[in-house]
């Protein structure tokens, strides 16, 4: 049958699509079609120690070469000529008319899932120490840089972390961040392991108001993490190594601004256990509560309109705080202040009681005059 003219025209319209879509499948696969940035994946054709040759599907093959192939030893470690890998494309075509590829972001890649795995696996790493600060050490795995905050340091290296600057020793792994690049391991996993694993056991053993001596592990500004050793009867090696934590509400009857002004990790304290959080293996320590609470009797020692003298601790805008003791603070709000007199810190000054609310633990004083005001002479 012989063909319309109008069907030729139609299928010379496809022939020139197909051809079209042909030639926009082979440009898709030149260098010019690629972006720098751009994913791609290919297969190895030479690997060497200097350079790294990947046929992606463009007329030229892509190099990896230089600071790309040291950056990406852990990615080329156990790879052979043949097998597939991910690249990314760093020069679409440089002055040589090569592509030039990185291996570096799929490194990293690599890197934090073999991070994710290790602390999944909860297997042990070896790190070497660079430097110590308030927080910690800084260590570092190959080339990468990673914490050991002080609270994860075993009994053996608190307060001698300096010991292991400069030298391998061996961590878990227990916190990957890659959004925060955070990495974070344990010392006390690896070295206390054994007294850790019985923490479960030993936590059904502790009751509210057990003592114990303990060890300082950690400061923070909200309180004093402490190591205790708890006793197992029947037990090899004497007991379990439970942590805990000392709140700054519970270090003393007086105020505390800072716990670093009285603590130090290695610092050995005695500890009274007030609270067991048992879901998250943690104590609730105290070391005031081993003191009698100076407010107990307050009524009966600073009963309403006695005389007392103080010391000035502190000045603020609504009053002066007077202390007698250690916890026992009064306040000499700023409208009973008498308007001839004033105050300086460590001044002693004499006054009175004219309030007391012990659940508060607030007290009001006024200040003894011993002079007659001028205004009534």
């Amino acid at each position: 049958m012989k063909k319309s003219q109008k069907d030729v025209i139609k299928n010379k319209q496809e022939g020139n699509q197909s051809l079209m879509d042909r030639l926009m499948a082979g440009a898709a696969s030149f260098p010019g079609a690629l972006k720098k940035g751009q994913q791609v994946e290919g297969v190895i054709s030479s690997l060497g120690k200097k350079m790294l040759l990947i046929d992606i599907g463009a007329k030229t093959e892509g190099v990896v070469t230089g600071d790309d192939i040291v950056e990406a030893y852990d990615v080329l470690e156990g790879l052979k000529v043949g097998d597939k890998i991910s690249a990314f494309v760093k020069f679409p075509e440089n002055d040589q008319g090569q592509i030039i590829l990185s291996l570096k972001q799929a490194a990293d890649e690599n890197r934090w899932g073999r991070f994710k795995k290790l602390m999944d696996e909860e297997k042990e790493v070896d790190v070497v120490g660079l430097e110590v600060n308030k927080g910690g050490m800084v260590v570092k795995i190959g080339d990468i840089r990673g914490f050991v905050p002080t609270s994860q340091f075993g009994e053996k290296f608190l307060g001698n972390m300096d010991e292991l600057l400069n030298k391998s020793f061996k961590v878990r792994v227990i916190e990957v961040d890659r959004d925060q690049n955070r990495l974070i391991f344990s010392e006390k996993l690896v070295s206390d392991s054994e007294a850790l694993a019985k923490k479960g056991e030993a936590l059904e053993m502790v009751t509210v108001e057990d003592k114990y001596d303990g060890t300082v592990s950690g400061i923070m500004p909200f309180g004093v993490f402490v190591t205790v050793n708890v006793p197992m009867k029947g037990k090899e090696n004497g007991g379990a190594k439970v942590e805990g934590l000392i709140h700054i509400s519970e270090i003393s009857w007086e105020k505390v601004d800072d716990p670093n002004v009285l603590f130090k990790v290695g610092q050995e304290v005695k500890v009274q256990v007030i609270g067991i959080d048992k879901a998250n293996g943690k104590l609730n320590l105290s070391i005031k509560q081993m003191t009698a609470d100076p407010w107990s009797d307050i009524e009966k020692k600073y009963a309403v309109g006695t005389k007392h003298t103080g010391k000035v601790v502190r000045i603020a805008p609504y009053g002066i705080f007077v202390n007698f003791d250690k916890g026992i603070d009064g306040l000499i709000h700023i409208s009973k202040k008498p308007a001839e007199k004033e105050f300086a810190m460590g001044d002693k000054v004499e006054v009175f009681v004219e309030s007391i609310d012990v659940k508060n633990r607030r007290m009001s004083l006024g200040v003894v005059l011993t002079e007659v005001p001028v205004a009534y002479k």
